[in-house]
Formats: structure tokens, C-alpha cells, sequence
């Protein structure tokens, strides 16, 4: 049912998230909060906020909240950027290390369980069939921006 695959990849990561976050919620995070810290561990610190956001789909003043509070956990700092004053560049805390270890432990796991059953040549190939799919659709839209006057 080829109609029906685009549904289906919109609903799995929401699956996906969902059980992560059932796992996750004794530890005290929100979806927003492990993703964030998840992704500023996984691209490295010194990270530019609008960079963070778009590497999690989100737009800039968006995080700006979610960064407050991780900073009065202290699991996050702003530090100045050397290059441009007005940018700060993010860093995780020494504190951060203990709980992004469970975080890592538990997505992991959850990866796992949400692949039991299938073979390494099976993921490779589902692996394989979203890149293209990415592709496709990020060739889509760059055919729809609007030509640059230049």
C-alpha cells in the first residue's frame, strides 16, 4: 500500500519519540529537553544556537526557552563566540555526562527493541531506501524555492 508510506513515516518517529519519552520521564526530561541535549552532545559543543535548532527542526527562538532551563540545571553553558559578540555558543556541563549517559543507554535500547527481528542487511537496506527518500525530497524543494536574484 504505497499510499499509505507517507503516514507511516510521519507516524513512526512519533512512535519512536513516544516510547523514549515513556522511558525517559523517571529521570525528569521532556521530549524537548533529552532531544536538545541529545543533539548538542551528538554534533559537539561550542555549538551556535540556531545551529542546534535546526539540526533539531525547530526555529531558534523556539529553544531559546528550553536553553534557559538547561542552563538553571546547570547541564548547559552560553559562552561568548570569539568570531561574532552577539553569538553564544553552547557547551554541556561536566553534570550533564551522568544523565546523557542514561539517555544514550535508553535510546539505545529503545533502538533495539524498535528493530528486534530484523537483520543488519535489512536495516542497511531500510537505511539505504530513507536516504533516497531524503534525497528525493530535498531535491523537491530546492525546485520549489523561488530563483535567487543575484
Amino acid at each position: 500500500m504505497a499510499q499509505h508510506i507517507g503516514f507511516k513515516l510521519a507516524r513512526l518517529p512519533r512512535l519512536w519519540r513516544a516510547v523514549i519519552d515513556e522511558r525517559l520521564a523517571p529521570l525528569g526530561l521532556t521530549q524537548t529537553r533529552w532531544v536538545t541535549l541529545y543533539n548538542l552532545r551528538r554534533m559537539g559543543g561550542g555549538q551556535a544556537q540556531c545551529d542546534l535548532a535546526r539540526a533539531i527542526g525547530v526555529e531558534a527562538p523556539s529553544l531559546v526557552r528550553t536553553l534557559d532551563q538547561l542552563a538553571e540545571q546547570n547541564l548547559i553553558e552560553r559562552r561568548p563566540c570569539s568570531e561574532d559578540r552577539r553569538t553564544k555558543r553552547l557547551h554541556l556541563t561536566t553534570e550533564a555526562s551522568p544523565l546523557l549517559e542514561q539517555i544514550e543507554a535508553i535510546v539505545d535500547q529503545v533502538r533495539d527493541e524498535m528493530l528486534a527481528g530484523l537483520s543488519d542487511e535489512e536495516i542497511d537496506h531500510f537505511e539505504d531506501v530513507l536516504n533516497r527518500i531524503e534525497k528525493n525530497g530535498l531535491d523537491l524543494q530546492r525546485q520549489a524555492e523561488p530563483a535567487k536574484v543575484g
